[in-house]
């Protein structure tokens, strides 16, 4: 599609991939919305790269309609691209994991970008059009050391894509999930600060980099399934 004029919604563009994701789709001339729970740094963030701030905690659950019905409103009523950004992680060992680290990652992880999608998907229907592109991992697709519940968080991102690609294609809407490796973000830092970027490894930009060419890709195609590895990070 084009993104040129095409109006997006992107959760969790404050920091990292999403805030490159953001300036790269601003920069191609799209209207983009960017959600974040803290509102200095998500309007800072609007500000930087041209975007709409819009205040809103996707791990809320209860607040979803109401966060997306402001978000769609933000667009004029209409929506062409939905990205699921937004994620969080906790890594206990097995022995360590308790109840609330599963409620908190999965509330956004897994509650919140299904709940939002599904109040996303009614405008697509509607006009049978539109691209949502959930934010995997490579932990979507193998389990690691300390990764019981951000792991499993990720491996059901994988299944929901899979089972939306099932549902949504009769109703022109494509489904895909990016799956990047180790990024340099901010990720699982709680001062919230961004690592510098390095040579050999992946940096936001190279995953915007990947969301764009997924919804660049000619309306009568879609990219199911990406993953992006660096070539040598170590």
């Amino acid at each position: 599609m084009e993104i040129k004029g095409a109006k997006i919604l992107l959760s969790g563009g404050s920091l990292g991939i999403g805030k490159a994701t953001a300036k790269a789709l601003v920069d191609k001339g799209a209207t983009v919305v960017i959600t974040g729970r803290n509102k200095e740094r998500i309007e800072k963030a609007a500000a930087e790269v041209g975007a709409i701030p819009c205040v809103f905690d996707i791990s809320k659950l209860e607040e979803i309609p109401a966060g997306a019905a402001a978000c769609l409103e933000l667009l004029g009523g209409e929506i062409d691209v939905l990205i699921n950004n937004a994620g969080i992680g906790e890594f206990p060992l097995l022995e360590e994991v308790e109840q609330a680290h599963f409620e908190k990652v999965f509330n956004t992880n897994v509650f919140g970008l299904a709940l939002l999608t599904q109040e996303i998907i009614r405008p697509m229907k509607a006009k049978k059009a539109g691209t949502i592109i959930n934010l995997g991992s490579t932990a979507s697709l193998k389990g690691f050391a300390r990764g019981t519940v951000y792991a499993a968080s990720k491996f059901a991102v994988r299944a929901m894509t899979q089972t939306w690609q099932a549902e949504l294609r009769k109703e022109n809407i494509r489904v895909c999930l990016v799956n990047p490796s180790e990024v340099t973000t901010a990720f699982n830092n709680k001062a919230r600060e961004e690592k510098a970027t390095v040579d050999n490894k992946l940096d936001p930009n190279d995953i915007a980099h990947t969301m764009i060419a997924v919804i660049e890709m000619k309306n009568k195609g879609f990219i199911p399934e990406v993953t992006v590895w660096a070539t040598n990070p170590f």
